[in-house]
């Protein structure tokens, strides 16, 4: 993933190009950026693994989560099976996160809003968010990474 890709970044990038279909995000938006990534048909569960390919947790939170769906059978936002407020591909909790969300620019009932909100709530808070899935994902080997990272700190 391009450093402007990431949250925080003012959108340009220090990444070289690797390929022609590198997405070039020089003076481009991370919201811009991740658009055309989805205007090219890539499934749910790619863009989450792209988006989130520096983190692999999340990419097992959003498996656990919502199977790496953002939309249920009938096209609407994914809502949860437990909690009827959780919201899209990482379960993001419209009751605790839409104010919060709307105040940072994040619409969390679409991909790019879900997945960037996520990684901001991450970056604060870890995994802890989500501790609900976590028998889930606490068996997989991105959970020992990311211990392992969080205990070499």
């Amino acid at each position: 993933m391009l450093a402007s890709t990431v949250i925080g970044f003012n959108g340009s990038s220090l990444a070289p190009a690797i390929t022609p279909e590198v997405i070039q995000t020089k003076n481009v938006l991370p919201s811009e950026a991740k658009k055309e990534v989805v205007e090219r048909n890539m499934t749910v569960e790619e863009y989450v693994r792209s988006y989130f390919s520096d983190i692999p947790i999340m990419i097992e939170v959003a498996r656990c989560e919502s199977r790496f769906r953002q939309y249920d059978k009938n096209g609407n936002v994914l809502r949860g099976e437990v909690n009827n407020l959780d919201r899209g591909v990482m379960q993001i909790n419209e009751y605790y996160h839409s104010e919060d969300s709307e105040k940072l620019g994040f619409d969390i009932l679409t991909l790019e809003g879900n997945t960037a909100y996520a990684r901001y709530l991450f970056e604060k808070y870890g995994v802890k968010p989500w501790s609900s899935s976590s028998k889930c994902w606490t068996k997989t080997v991105a959970y020992s990474e990311y211990t392992d990272l969080a205990i070499n700190r």
